[in-house]
């Protein structure tokens, strides 16, 4: 601590420990600035270094050791008021509340105690002339945590009632704890409502809104308003995640998770944070979060899950079931603790009742990487006894028929329940053959011979229709298998002998169907692997079979659904042929005929894959709105049946048309559900992270920037150029940066923005490489990195000369102007580059190929001057009655007046830069006395502006000139003042 020689040496000392994430090495400086403070011999010093230590353990996991200093702080100040300063002494004060809150969540300080001080703390208020409120808020605490609700109800209006002075929690503590309140007493409504300041952010502070993101969880999942509880925890994990502190806000999103079916995220959560299982300082926060572990880990047991690692305590693996004992145990012993301390049964009621929460949504989807919700290994089937189905097959035979002429889904269930139910059953030559069917079409490719077989069998029960279409359906089989020439071979002995049993009245029509069909199909896989001038006879043999089918069934499926799928799927195939054939339209008019068949049919679920090709076919043709409807039809259709990634695949799409036309709110709608589907169907790494940057750059669209930067965060790890495409990398990195930056992130931002631009610095194309050097540049500038900064830019500048952008070259070359600015004796290099950019502006200017072309150049030239009045007034500091500190305000007025002329040359559009310029001269001519000057200005802006509002078309526009307006309006009163 040599470092700490005077007074000065420790404030820049505590002041870059405030700066420090919070936690012990915090901690431990702070009492190490403590010791040199003792030393410096001044009682302020110790004073303020107290008061740092204070601060710092309140803000941390060691918030038992603040009550020490306080006790010290207290002691000095009785001893000696005149050593405090106003700021010190209004700090003492204010601490009181944090003083009698943390003695409430330490259960070995007695009640009696907490009450004293509590008196104590309305003593010295009224003593210094504060208002009650804070007071009233304390008592409230107090009455609230040993769960005395009369005298809480009473103290929270007494609080509400109170004047507001300087000692009153700020707006954002206030409105977080008067919600708090209400959401106790089960008005979840009124929580929000006085929560919606603090989660808007008009009202901010340290530790808001994270708490009150935190706190509205569960009141928005129990008001079912679930988007905005899902954005809450994305915005507000993100906020609590570094925060030591924060470990009650942080268990509230575990048991957001563990009550909306994202137990894996939940687990996550706390592999995050293995050292919340066991710190003590803070014993009430401890409470909040083993009561929040249980919770968990009973959620996982019930899911039979018990068995299952998780992450722990430290020392020992752990698993669901013996983790959720310990933390109960772990709660319950804290919560009695308490309770011994109050004297009730409250904590421990509450820490019970939180522990046996229900789920409040099944599943909500939360769009950040995380694996499939995790289930129980399936149970070993237990195989009922030999033969005991008997009596129930005739049940089940009835039903599985009744499924498979009717193409109902699960009909391969049902036989196979009908198979397990009839082994060591005699069965009659029919049923055998329709059981060894069905099974044959569960097998696939190696079904052919069970196929053959139920023929035999089928032949035995005197159907030799039906024997024959199962003949054909392993033909089929075997071209599925990729033997299409031996499939046309196998099929073409059944063709002619079907036709020729049709003919005689022998079968009757679905046999028949079913035969024309499979050779059909397989003709379609022939035409599909046909390339070349061979290809058209091939297609045109396979439009042939197609036709037949058709020719047969159309216009006589009557009530038989077999019958009207056979229609509907030989249009789908006319489809396929015609986009082999390359006339897209008219396939797209078979593939919405045929989907609409099997509509009309009731198999809608049929339709799914025809309209997705359909969707497809639109997209290419360029007709978006057929698109959406063919993709809004087909997830319609599919219900629950259809599966995992097909349900996510048409999500994904879906959003890509819908935000095509700007609709970002649906297409994020759209992109949340494709990546929770794509997890739910194990290619979370795959689609899933596609989905995931598709949703990160919706919501970024809409401005919600925290939610799109943990989402686009969460798909990073995932994106590969091998399997997504460099492209998609980098827009996700730009992207980032883009969020980091409203968030105020700005290393991190540029961290992103130069990862970005290295990839693009290998394409072939360089306005990427450029425009994220630039912007790197930025934000490098905006983390302080000044040297950083100007070689981005530098580099920024060297890709749009070569780009020939001079907008570009400019903008950076203003940019390392103002950089160059902030160094020692920095005005010439400043002034150099923005001579720089005039010259590049004024070239360019003089050789535009065109009038539009150059009015861009001259406005570029109008900023240029502005900017380089602005920088020049900024470059010195005093009084314009220092000869150079006039002539530099001299030169930056004659800078803006040129910016004012060259803005006035390009007329009613460059309005708001011209007046602009001409407010920022008025005030350099009031620093240079011109007070009669900067009048007539300020009264030609303001004629400038003479009945716009009406004429302003958008809300920017008007609001710029509002801004003019008070400004200028500003600036007479100045000028009249002197």
């Amino acid at each position: 601590m040599s470092d700490i020689t005077d007074f000065d040496a420790l404030r820049r000392a505590m002041a870059e420990n405030s700066e420090l994430p919070e936690g012990p090495a915090r901690n431990a400086r702070a009492e190490e600035l403590l010791t040199a403070a003792e030393k410096l011999n001044i009682p302020l010093a110790v004073i303020e270094a107290l008061g740092h230590q204070l601060k710092v353990y309140n803000y941390s996991s060691e918030k038992g050791k603040m009550f020490v200093p306080f006790a010290r702080l207290l002691r000095m100040w009785d001893e000696r008021p005149e050593d405090f300063d106003e700021y010190e002494t209004h700090s003492l004060h204010w601490v009181f509340k944090w003083v009698s809150a943390g003695m409430l969540d330490q259960p070995h300080i007695p009640l009696a105690s907490i009450e004293k001080w509590l008196g104590e703390m309305e003593r010295r208020y009224r003593l210094a002339g504060h208002s009650e409120r804070a007071v009233r808020s304390a008592e409230h605490s107090v009455a609230a945590h040993v769960g005395d609700m009369a005298r809480a109800e009473r103290a929270y209006a007494a609080w509400l009632a109170a004047d507001r002075d300087s000692m009153a929690d700020c707006h954002a503590c206030e409105l977080h704890g008067q919600g708090w309140w209400q959401a106790e007493r089960g008005r979840d409504e009124e929580a929000l409502r006085l929560w919606r300041p603090v989660l808007e952010g008009e009202y901010t502070c340290a530790h808001e809104p994270h708490t009150a993101l935190a706190s509205s969880l569960l009141p928005l999942l129990r008001l079912g308003r679930t988007d905005e509880a899902r954005a809450h925890h994305l915005r507000g994990f993100r906020l609590v995640r570094a925060m030591e502190s924060m470990r009650g806000a942080y268990a509230e999103h575990v048991e957001f998770c563990a009550l909306t079916g994202n137990e894996a995220r939940g687990l996550e959560l706390l592999a995050e944070r293995p050292a919340y299982f066991t710190d003590d300082g803070h014993p009430q926060s401890r409470l909040d979060f083993m009561s929040v572990v249980a919770l968990l880990m009973d959620r996982l047991t019930g899911l039979g899950l018990g068995d299952r690692q998780v992450p722990g305590p430290a020392g020992r693996e752990w698993t669901a079931r013996e983790l959720a004992a310990h933390a109960r145990a772990e709660a319950l012993a804290l919560a009695a603790r308490f309770d011994e301390r109050n004297g009730t049964t409250h904590i421990s009621e509450r820490a019970r009742a939180r522990m046996a929460r229900a789920p409040l949504a099944e599943r909500l989807p939360l769009g950040v990487r995380s694996p499939a919700r995790p289930v129980p290994p399936p149970a070993p089937p237990s195989a009922p006894p030999r033969g005991s189905g008997q009596a129930d097959l005739p049940a089940l035979l009835a039903e599985a028929r009744r499924l498979s002429d009717h193409l109902r889904p699960h009909a391969v269930e049902a036989w196979a329940a009908v198979a397990e139910a009839a082994e060591g059953v005699e069965l009659d030559p029919r049923d055998q053959a329709e059981i060894a069917d069905h099974r044959a079409m569960d097998l696939g490719p190696e079904g052919i011979a069970l196929f053959e077989r139920a023929a035999e069998l089928y032949a035995a029960a005197g159907d030799p229709g039906e024997a024959l279409a199962a003949r054909a359906r392993a033909a089929y089989v075997r071209a599925l298998a990729g033997d299409v020439d031996g499939a046309f071979a196998a099929v073409s002995g059944p063709y002619d002998e079907i036709l020729a049993l049709h003919a005689a009245g022998d079968t009757g029509i679905r046999q028949t169907a079913s035969v024309l069909m499979g050779r059909a199909r397989i003709l379609m896989r022939r035409a599909h692997e046909a390339e070349g001038p061979g290809a058209e006879p091939v297609r045109a043999e396979a439009r042939a079979a197609v036709r037949e089918v058709l020719a047969l069934v159309e216009g006589r499926t009557g009530e038989d659904v077999r019958l009207a799928a056979r229609v509907a799927e030989a249009q789908a195939m006319l489809a396929e042929l015609a986009g082999l054939g390359g006339d897209l339209e008219t396939a797209a008019e078979l593939f919405a005929r045929g989907a609409a068949a099997f509509v009309a049919a009731g198999l809608p679920w049929f339709a799914v894959e025809y309209e997705a090709r359909l969707a497809s076919l639109a997209h290419h043709l360029g007709d978006m709105a057929g698109a959406e409807r063919a993709l809004r039809a087909a997830l319609e259709h599919g219900g629950a049946q259809l599966e995992a990634p097909g349900r996510a695949q048409l999500h994904l799409q879906l959003a890509e048309v819908v935000g095509g036309r700007d609709e970002a709110v649906e297409a994020a709608r759209h992109a949340l559900e494709a990546a929770h589907w794509a997890d739910e169907a194990g290619e979370g790494a795959t689609l899933g992270a596609w989905a995931r940057q598709q949703l990160g750059g919706f919501l970024l669209r809409q401005g919600r920037w925290a939610e799109a930067a943990e989402v686009l965060e969460s798909a990073l790890p995932d994106l590969t150029a091998e399997t997504h495409g460099d492209g998609a990398i980098v827009q996700t990195l730009w992207w980032l940066g883009d969020c980091l930056s409203e968030l105020g992130g700005h290393r991190a931002a540029a961290e992103r923005r130069l990862r970005a631009a290295e990839i693009a610095r290998h394409w072939p194309e360089q306005h990427d490489h450029a425009t994220l050097a630039h912007l790197a540049g930025e934000s490098l500038g905006q983390a302080g990195l000044s040297t950083e900064a100007d070689r981005a830019y530098a580099r920024a500048g060297e890709l749009w000369r070569e780009l020939g952008n001079v907008q570009g070259l400019v903008r950076s070359l203003r940019a390392r102007a103002w950089i160059a600015l902030r160094a020692p004796d920095g005005l010439a290099e400043a002034r150099r580059l923005m001579a720089d950019a005039f010259r590049e502006c004024e070239a360019a200017r003089d050789t535009a190929a065109d009038a539009e072309v150059r009015q861009q150049y001259v406005a570029e030239l109008g900023d240029t001057h502005r900017q380089f009045g602005d920088l020049l007034a900024r470059a010195v500091s005093g009084s314009a009655d220092d000869a150079s500190v006039r002539a530099v305000f001299e030169e930056a007025l004659s800078q803006l007046l040129r910016s004012a002329e060259v803005f006035a040359f390009l007329g009613e559009g460059a309005l708001h830069s011209r007046t602009d310029a001409e407010l920022t001269a008025g005030l350099l001519e009031i620093e240079l006395g011109r007070l009669a000057d900067a009048g007539t200005r300020a009264r030609a802006v303001l004629a400038a502006y003479d009945g716009r509002d009406a004429a302003e078309d958008d809300d920017g526009g008007r609001s710029a000139v509002r801004a003019r307006r008070a400004q200028a309006e500003h600036m007479l009163r100045l000028a009249a003042d002197g």
